[in-house]
């Protein structure tokens, strides 16, 4: 067999059979040709030599990288991604920070406060409104009564009942005012609106007017701030003999409608109340009744007309106008207060009540009273005289207005009074 035969290069015997750059190769063989090299050759040479020597240096760069990489730790070929530095995320930076340190106040503070909840803790859940008429001596007085009422029994004292609660679950006051248009129809209301206002809730104030509701009425009651419904009569004043008993017949058809569960009172716009009468209205069970003061139109003497009384028990009447001795129940319609489930579910009470208890325009003037209380209770036994003896006068029944001056539309005049000469 023929065989082939490589003549190995003097560089590849220099470096032990390690072979060089191509560069270096046609370097040494362009040596070889320089005797028959032109001069275009010789530049060519020059450039071949130049990119040799800096391939020559490139490799031994490269080997020296790879020597120190024993020594050197290996870079991560991997770059570490940061967020831009922009106006939204410096603002959500800034949110988390002050969320965080918000949190670590709160726990900082949070060992000095004590929320463990003590059994004297309802005593301070009151409305936080005061009563203008009460001193501070009587709040602080109220206050540590309440405090008992709700303090543990202790053993030694042997009591297991509980007093009740005065506050929690008063009673619904139904004031029912009859009301029409006159001069000092406003002066009236505004008084009376001004007085239940500062009764201790719940209350309702029912307004009652004949044929249609005045824009007047509804501001007033609008601006007293006190619960209200607005009703009227659909019955003609020309047509009826009295016109407060049909006014107050329409607000007890109202009750007995609505099933309103409370304590049911008469209140002329054009009487003068105190604040006590009402407190004592809700001590009503069924049926309670008080002395009124009452100024004589034709006189200038004042009288009394109500119960006499021993502690709560109604043992008598007084009454100084002979006319009305005749009545069963001397009693003015001011002076009287009933439970206003008498209306809608008398069989509660006894069983021979009247299936809806009204008052009577048939009967003559100054028995509406009675005659209205003898649907409701039966004598003197189921009566509750207030307050205890029946000893103080808690409202006034004054017999005061203006019959000649102009009523005013909305109560205001374009000009000044002028005085009549």
């Amino acid at each position: 067999m023929p065989s082939v035969r490589r003549t190995l290069l003097p560089a590849h015997q220099h470096n032990h059979d390690r072979p060089l750059p191509v560069t270096l190769t046609l370097e040494m063989k362009d040596k070889d040709q320089m005797g028959h090299a032109s001069p275009r050759s010789s530049s060519s040479t020059s450039l071949r030599r130049f990119l040799a020597i800096f391939s020559i240096v490139a490799r031994l760069r490269r080997i020296g990288l790879l020597g120190l990489e024993i020594f050197l730790p290996k870079p991560s070929s991997r770059k570490r991604w940061r967020p831009p530095l922009t106006w939204s995320y410096c603002k959500r930076s800034l949110l988390r920070f002050f969320l965080f340190f918000f949190l670590g106040f709160l726990l900082a503070i949070y060992p000095f406060f004590d929320i463990g909840f003590d059994s004297s803790l309802t005593s301070t859940i009151w409305p936080t409104t005061q009563h203008p008429l009460l001193s501070r001596s009587e709040i602080s007085s109220a206050r540590r009564e309440l405090g008992t009422i709700f303090s543990p029994p202790s053993a030694q004292s042997g009591h297991k009942e509980i007093a009740p609660m005065p506050a929690m679950g008063s009673k619904l006051l139904i004031i029912v005012t009859p009301t029409y248009n006159r001069a000092l129809q406003s002066y009236y209301l505004h008084r009376l609106g001004q007085t239940l206002r500062l009764v201790p809730p719940p209350l309702l104030w029912i307004v009652v007017e004949m044929e249609s509701a005045s824009e007047e009425t509804a501001d007033v009651l609008w601006k007293t701030g006190v619960m209200y419904r607005h009703l009227v009569c659909k019955k003609k004043s020309k047509e009826v003999k009295d016109r407060g008993v049909h006014q107050r017949n329409t607000a007890l058809q109202h009750i007995e409608n609505h099933h309103l569960d409370g304590i049911v009172y008469f209140a002329d716009d054009d009487n003068i109340y105190s604040l006590q009468l009402f407190s004592k209205l809700r001590e009503i069970r069924r049926f309670g009744t008080w002395p009124v003061a009452m100024l004589v139109q034709s006189k200038n003497a004042a009288t009394i007309e109500g119960p006499v009384c021993n502690g709560s028990r109604v043992i008598g009447w007084n009454t100084n106008e002979r006319s009305k001795r005749l009545r069963r129940f001397h009693v003015d319609m001011s002076g009287f207060a009933f439970n206003s489930t008498i209306i809608w579910d008398p069989k509660r009470w006894y069983q021979g009540a009247s299936a809806s208890a009204r008052q009577l325009d048939t009967v003559r003037e100054g028995f509406q009273e009675t005659t209205f209380i003898e649907q409701l209770v039966e004598d003197e036994s189921q009566m509750e005289g207030l307050p205890r003896c029946c000893s103080k006068i808690m409202n006034w029944h004054l017999h005061l207005d203006a019959r000649h001056l102009v009523y005013p539309k909305r109560w205001q005049v374009s000009s000044n009074l002028e005085q009549d000469q």
